[in-house]
């Protein structure tokens, strides 16, 4: 009766030992779901302020060139507004260099993706050195065939007035064609330089916003919002500079601005919607990742260094004023520095 009394109360005790397990293991994981679902609202919240933040700093910065021709101080042909290209010239180059080509090297060089043949030859500068060249040659190649096409037409054009008028008057049309071809190329290359720096920034941009989108850390997140919000404004003034120069027709201006404007925010939706399924250490990934991006930054270091700054500086209007040489340089390194602060808010 003893033995029995006592089994009996042995198994009531581990019963009830087991039952408070249970419990407790229950109220563990419940917490731990809690926990789970606060990171992904806390996450999902700082996403959509960093969509909403950029989009607002993209739009101001890129509208700020469009909107200000009528404005004196802002006008193209003021000093000023050279040295506001300078800036964003800077901005673009640093972009390039300090944002966008160390992550090429480091993403192309991780461990995930394999020694050979990745870490056997520099791929990212090789690239990056072919993307700013074939960027500079795909632009001669467009420049020149619009050119010799209209060298053809003034000489017909010039051959036949010769056949009708006299020789004053032939000479005076010759002028006038001459003038407004001169025109119509600038204008051509302005056109060709807008929409291949809009490419270069729509590659990294859209990088960028699905790894902010697939990140789960708030910790990461947060840092971030403030120091792309500042990038794509900046970026969005060099955009629109090259924009207005380019004298679009406004509903073309319009659709290249929402293009700007939205891409960044794309870029985040596309990361929150694969967030559960990306696996951004798999080798194909990071190859993908890494030749965008080094492509992305041979295309902004060429068109900051050869259409944006060596196109300014060597301009009749900065050679013959010293003081705007002056000014231009020290904004040209101001965009910069202040570009590369900004790296470090993201490695933070």
């Amino acid at each position: 009766m003893i033995k029995f009394a006592t089994r009996k109360f042995m198994t009531i005790s581990i019963i009830i030992l087991l039952q408070q397990n249970l419990v407790c293991s229950k109220c563990s994981c419940e917490n731990e779901l809690q926990d789970s679902n606060h990171k992904v609202f806390e996450t999902l919240k700082y996403k959509l302020i960093a969509m909403a933040s950029i989009f607002v700093a993209s739009l101001i910065g890129v509208c700020i060139p469009i909107l200000a021709k009528n404005c004196s101080y802002l006008n193209p042909e003021n000093d000023f507004y050279f040295l506001i290209k300078a800036f964003a010239a800077g901005v673009i180059l640093a972009t390039g260099f300090i944002h966008i080509l160390p992550n090429a090297f480091e993403t192309l060089t991780n461990p995930c993706i394999g020694e050979k043949p990745w870490k056997m030859f520099p791929f990212s500068g090789f690239v990056t050195m072919v993307a700013a060249i074939g960027t500079l040659i795909m632009e001669a190649l467009i420049m020149g065939y619009q050119k010799r096409s209209e060298l053809k037409k003034s000489q017909t054009l010039n051959e036949d007035r010769e056949t009708r008028e006299a020789n004053d008057s032939s000479h005076v049309h010759n002028f006038v064609v001459t003038s407004s071809k001169l025109d119509s190329t600038d204008r051509l290359r302005y056109v060709i330089v807008s929409q291949i720096l809009e490419l270069g920034i729509v590659l990294h941009s859209i990088i960028l916003g699905i790894s902010l989108g697939v990140s789960k850390s708030s910790k990461t997140i947060k840092p971030l919002v403030a120091v792309l919000t500042f990038h794509q404004c900046f970026e969005g003034i060099g955009l629109g500079g090259c924009i207005t120069q380019a004298q679009f027709k406004y509903y073309k201006v319009a659709i290249m601005v929402l293009f700007f404007c939205l891409i960044f925010p794309i870029g985040i939706c596309i990361g929150i919607g694969i967030s559960n399924t990306y696996n951004e250490s798999s080798s194909k990934s990071l190859i993908v990742e890494g030749i965008l991006l080094s492509a992305s930054a041979g295309v902004l270091i060429n068109m900051a260094l050869v259409d944006l700054v060596a196109t300014d500086f060597m301009s009749t209007k900065m050679l013959r004023s010293f003081r705007l040489q002056v000014g231009s340089s020290l904004a040209l390194f101001v965009g910069m520095i202040c570009m590369s602060i900004l790296a470090l808010g993201e490695d933070s």
